[in-house]
């Protein structure tokens, strides 16, 4: 249920309209000038840019970025690419059709090769026009050029095994049915049609694509891996002979219950596969060679199961045969890295105390010695440092947002430690924002521990004024709370209709160290829910806040929080609403697919009696009798990871029992909202469930 680093992209978590017409004043507001700020409305987040760092050229002289623009009159979004000179300045459109571009490689002279609907196209970032290199007769996705520029690595879909009956049977070409043996019938969002990810290599010559090696040949194995694997599952070696993938191979129920992925080579000339992390139990990860190309580095987790678990960086150097975990001895976990180029160096990003910020990791000298590498936390501030572009001289590239501010990029000066923008996509657009007042606070939890939340203000707060006062409950459950920007769950958009957001660090969040992180599992509806509890009750002692409308809210995990709260609250909340919560904790483990996750978190089936708390004392089902306050329901019909029964049971154990309800169903939607006119109503019935009932 936890989102992957790489997965956080803004566009997942897509936000709409609250209104059934646009805020004229707000329209005006953003066309003219000198007129006054205005709080942020749904109709102004969605004219928001969305901004991606895609990569920087070999002299590092030039910054490729992405900005999609969400259209509501074609209920799609749009993305081009742009090029921005760091030595300048300047920027310039690089594409301007739509096609969903991603930079494939930046070329020592200029080149800029992308992917632009589904083929690789090629265009100087000097001058000339776009050309397109291939031709294939299918789509590439994932693609990796060779460092000698010689073989193509990419991925595609491979019909493995016959469950869909027009494969079955091929005599019956209008059946529509599934047979299945073992789990992993469905993840995600879509049911399993016997296709399975593969990567393939191939040669290439300006465009030319040989004959392609399917590198999983009749394996009902993925790579990348599903659903949130990419590029970052491929690598080349530096001097092109052979390709790195990472893959579970794991089939059927032995792969709904494991999280023990491996990294593998396959050597193009031999044409044998090695297993690099054979005997390493969980996700290894985001393969990575040093700029010299001695040494191999990589995400590891320990735990088979454990998706949330510590994330290590793991080196082995070529020379030596040594294989040494970086960040053993360090109590955080890390989301993603980068080498700096003069290879004495790992920079990394992870959370730290509701933020992300940025790490700096000495690597030692001499592995043989299994010293431990000096770790120093280089960054500090009020915002998130959400990824790393790369490393031009003494500064690092990278993407950020806060609570007030969606992503953008800006460069980090190692010397000086200033984070400076280099992207402005939003600035004229947050000129007509109001600010909203954003403030740390500690409360003291019912164990004693110190319990950090966030809490974000209306515009033009007035302290001598009483407020409505939401509390956030974060899903995950161990994502961390920190400075992001949703285009959904926006808490400055929350905070900007009148309303007060407190959002807790509860337990089970990184950020606050491996122990505080691993507190939650197997005790989902225990201290967590108490976290809530306490963080609602501290800041209801200020003046400022109306204790008679208070409200809960969240999805996932924050959907169960909700549903737990439900049933414990003792009357703090007026009103409550839950996206995709799981809330009947035995059809839940009967009806979800990533087994692992509910093996670890709840300890194993219902039907073992050593799990029988997290069945009984930790389900929100079993408090339905004491349910008294009126709810709204989201729920998508393609959620497979909280299935569409959550949702149904929970509105109709409401309706049953006379409390006001109401289901917002999204049949087409996953755990998220993908769709832009979907995520409005999303956005129309959150607001107007909250100006009826609070």
């Amino acid at each position: 249920m936890k989102k992957k680093s790489l997965i956080t992209l803004s566009i997942l978590l897509c936000a709409s309209a609250s209104i059934a017409q646009e805020n004229k004043e707000t329209k005006m507001v953003l066309n003219m000038e000198n007129t006054a700020k205005a709080p942020l409305d749904p109709q102004t987040l969605w004219k928001l840019g969305r901004v991606s760092g895609e990569g920087i050229s070999t002299d590092g002289k030039t910054l490729v970025y992405g900005v999609s623009n969400y259209a509501i009159e074609t209920n799609s979004s749009e993305k081009n690419l742009y090029t921005l000179s760091l030595e300048t300045g300047n920027t310039a459109p690089l594409t301007s059709e739509k096609g969903g571009e991603s930079v494939v490689q930046i070329t020592e002279n200029g080149d800029i090769i992308y992917l632009f609907k589904g083929q690789l196209w090629k265009k100087n970032r000097y001058k000339g026009e776009a050309i397109q290199l291939t031709h294939s007769e299918t789509d590439l996705e994932n693609v990796k050029l060779s460092p000698n520029g010689q073989y193509i690595l990419f991925s595609k879909a491979v019909l493995i095994k016959k469950y869909h009956s027009t494969d079955k049977y091929p005599d019956l070409p209008k059946s529509d049915a599934y047979v299945f043996d073992n789990l992993d019938y469905r993840h995600w969002d879509t049911f399993n049609n016997g296709k399975f990810n593969h990567p393939f290599v191939a040669s290439y010559n300006n465009g030319k694509i040989g004959e392609a090696i399917d590198l999983l040949q009749d394996e009902p194995f993925y790579s990348p891996q599903m659903p949130f694997g990419g590029s970052e599952d491929f690598e080349w070696t530096p001097d092109s002979k052979a390709v790195l993938y990472v893959s579970k191979k794991r089939f059927g129920t032995e792969y709904a219950v494991s999280t023990n992925t491996d990294i593998y080579r396959y050597d193009l000339t031999s044409k044998q596969t090695t297993n690099l992390t054979e005997g390493m139990n969980g996700y290894d990860t985001n393969p990575t060679y040093s700029p010299d190309g001695t040494k191999l580095t990589w995400l590891s987790m320990k735990k088979d199961g454990y998706e949330a678990d510590k994330n290590d960086i793991i080196i082995f150097d070529k020379a030596s045969s040594q294989r040494l975990n970086l960040t053993a001895h360090w109590d955080g976990t890390v989301n993603s890295f980068i080498w700096s180029k003069d290879n004495r160096k790992i920079y990394f990003v992870a959370p730290s105390k509701g933020t992300v910020q940025l790490f700096e990791l000495t690597v030692p000298t001499n592995l043989k010695n299994k010293s431990l590498a000096s770790i120093k936390q280089i960054s500090e501030g009020n915002f998130d440092i959400t990824g790393i572009v790369g490393q031009v001289a003494n500064q690092l590239i990278v993407t950020s947002t806060k609570f007030t501010r969606a992503t953008e990029i800006y460069k980090y000066d190692l010397a000086n430690k200033k984070l400076t923008a280099l992207t402005t996509v939003n600035d004229k657009m947050y000129a007509h924002i109001s600010d909203n007042k954003i403030e740390s606070r500690i409360t003291k939890a019912s164990d004693g521990q110190d319990l950090f939340s966030w809490v974000i203000y209306p515009p033009d707060f007035d302290p001598t004024k009483k407020y409505p006062t939401i509390l956030y409950c974060e899903g995950g459950p161990q994502s961390a709370l920190t400075q992001f920007y949703s285009f959904r769950w926006n808490l400055q958009l929350i905070a900007s209709q009148g309303y007060i957001v407190i959002a807790p660090n509860r337990r089970g969040m990184p950020g606050w160290g491996v122990k505080w992180n691993e507190a939650i599992s197997k005790d989902w509806g225990g201290q967590p829910i108490r976290d809530y509890l306490s963080a609602i009750d501290d800041i209801s002692k200020e003046k400022y806040v109306d204790t008679t409308r208070r409200a809960a809210i969240g999805a996932s995990y924050g959907g169960y929080s909700v549903y737990m709260l439900a049933g414990v609250h003792e009357n703090r909340f007026k009103t409550l609403i839950a996206h995709n919560g799981l809330f009947d904790m035995r059809s839940w483990y009967g009806t979800t697919e990533e087994l692992f996750f509910a093996n670890h978190e709840l300890g194993g089936p219902y039907w073992d009696k050593a799990n029988v708390k997290s069945y009984t004392e930790f389900n929100p089902s079993e408090y339905v009798d004491k349910w008294n306050t009126p709810i709204l329901i989201f729920q998508g019909g393609h959620d497979y990871r909280v299935p569409i029964g959550q949702g149904l049971g929970a509105f109709q154990a409401a309706q049953l029992k006379k409390i006001k309800s109401r289901l917002v169903y999204l049949p087409d939607e996953n755990h998220w909202v993908l769709s832009g006119h979907n995520a409005q109503v999303w956005q129309r019935e959150f607001f107007g469930w909250l100006k009826e009932t609070l």
